[in-house]
């Protein structure tokens, strides 16, 4: 049977705390795909409500799709754990903390600021699930069909829509490339270019990137860079043909790349035959302060720029559906030389990403994370200031992207300090962390702060931790 502490509930009313309740024990996984809830009446006796207050919650929890009910036997949990389950995202993979014990065998953290998760309760559930039916209900054979390298035609399409609308890049659905996740797209890309090719990345930067190409043969070259953007002089020098940038917002840092280090980063490309730029706009979407910042690709005019997205951060990491744009010049040729493998995305989840953007639902979607991820910013910062932690230490790079820097004044030892956090229960990664080949005395007193998994509720009390700790 569901209990319920009613006196936690605050401001909220008793619908609100029962719906709340089961909707948090279903996407925690205590309630199972198909487990039978107990009937309103018996619900309402146990928890001693009124039956009209059970069956509010219930018929929320029916509409978010949830719940779903069968006539005279009761109600259920949807299994559209299980449907999500197959590859796009479960319930349980939203999770902001571990399922389980760390390597070390140390419980999970209260608050982890290194993790890419995104908010349980902001997946559109209900729109994704009637999506799905929808894409089933159409009885398209296609479904069963195998898809070529570049994914579906109707996912491809809905993408360049999609950036023609929202980044102003005019490209055709045939330079459209779907991948599982940017791994996938790295791995392909490195077989595409050849390994015997130097991949220069920044440093401080994003290492999966590098890592991959190194794993498949390549050499992989970290190049400094400042506060425009990555030294063009230095990747000049390095003797490198690809360079992996992320200029709309760069991690760890958070800085913009300009326009004029952009311009100077395509006149490198044009410098000599066979150099190109991976433009990693991962998390463009979410930018506060002024207009969104044109791409390397929609300012490229001699095709040297490959354009990589993700949906993980607008929709899930668990969502493992992410694309690439190549110059027009070399999309005949990707398809020439890799074909003779499939897209290793399933039909169905293009089908039904291709129908969630066409909607508008996806566009909907994105505007609303961003409401909740600005709201959850502010207050993050605004509970920063209005704490000790003010005192101590200075917020950088916070108007774009889903991490900002917190950076200690001097007498401060960043590493102690982690360490004490983490014995608090807050999980938080160094700038220097980033750097290619172990610490860098830049980045000995900033830490990164990935806010994206934390829960609102919980900004307060996080706070409270970290303030008891660096100002005793």
């Amino acid at each position: 049977m569901i209990t319920i502490d009613f006196g936690q509930r605050g401001t909220r009313t008793l619908t609100e705390c029962i719906y709340g309740s089961v909707k948090q024990q279903i996407l925690g996984g205590s309630l199972r795909s198909n487990e039978k809830l107990p009937s309103k009446r018996a619900l309402a006796l146990h928890l001693g409500v009124s039956v009209l207050t059970v069956q509010n919650a219930y018929q929320q929890l029916i509409d978010e799709g949830l719940l779903y009910s069968i006539e005279k036997k009761g109600f259920f949990v949807s299994d559209i754990v299980r449907h999500l389950n197959s590859g796009t995202p479960s319930p349980a993979q939203f999770s902001s903390r571990p399922a389980a014990a760390d390597r070390g065998g140390s419980p999970p953290f209260f608050a982890d600021f290194t993790s890419n998760a995104v908010s349980p309760e902001k997946f559109p559930f209900s729109l994704w699930s009637r999506t799905m039916r929808q894409v089933l209900n159409a009885n398209d054979e296609r479904l069963l069909l195998r898809t070529d390298i570049r994914g579906s035609r109707e996912l491809r399409r809905a993408i360049c829509r999609h950036l023609r609308e929202f980044r102003n890049m005019d490209v055709s659905e045939e330079q459209v490339i779907v991948g599982a996740g940017t791994e996938s797209l790295y791995s392909m890309l490195v077989q595409f270019l050849g390994r015997d090719k130097v991949l220069a990345v920044e440093n401080p930067g994003y290492h999966k990137a590098g890592e991959i190409f190194r794993l498949n043969g390549s050499t992989c070259i970290p190049v400094r860079i400042d506060s425009r953007g990555i030294s063009v002089e230095e990747l000049e020098q390095s003797g490198a043909s690809i360079v992996h940038v992320s200029p709309s917002h760069h991690f760890p840092t958070g800085i913009t790349m300009d326009f004029r280090r952009r311009l100077a980063l395509l006149e490198w490309a044009s410098g000599a035959p066979g150099r190109y730029i991976i433009e990693d706009d991962y998390d463009s979407e979410f930018r506060f302060a002024g207009k969104p910042l044109p791409t390397l690709q929609s300012i490229d005019r001699e095709g040297h720029v490959m354009y990589i997205n993700t949906f993980s951060k607008t929709l899930s990491p668990s969502f493992r559906i992410s694309y690439m744009v190549l110059p027009a010049a070399l999309a005949g040729a990707f398809s020439g030389k890799l074909g003779f493998y499939s897209c290793p995305v399933s039909s169905f989840e293009q089908f039904t990403l291709a129908r969630f953007i066409d909607d508008g639902n996806y566009e909907r979607h994105i505007n609303k994370m961003k409401n909740f991820y600005r709201s959850l910013r502010n207050n993050l910062i605004t509970a920063f200031c209005n704490s000790r932690l003010s005192e101590c230490g200075t917020i950088h790079e916070e108007n774009a992207g889903l991490h900002f820097l917190l950076t200690v004044k001097k007498g401060y030892d960043a590493r102690e300090l982690r360490r004490l956090w983490r014995a608090a229960g807050i999980n938080i990664q160094l700038l220097s962390d980033f750097y290619y080949g172990g610490r860098d005395a830049e980045g000995e007193d900033s830490f990164v702060v990935n806010y994206s998994g934390i829960k609102r509720d919980a900004v307060g009390q996080i706070v409270r931790r970290m303030s008891s700790v660096l100002c005793p």
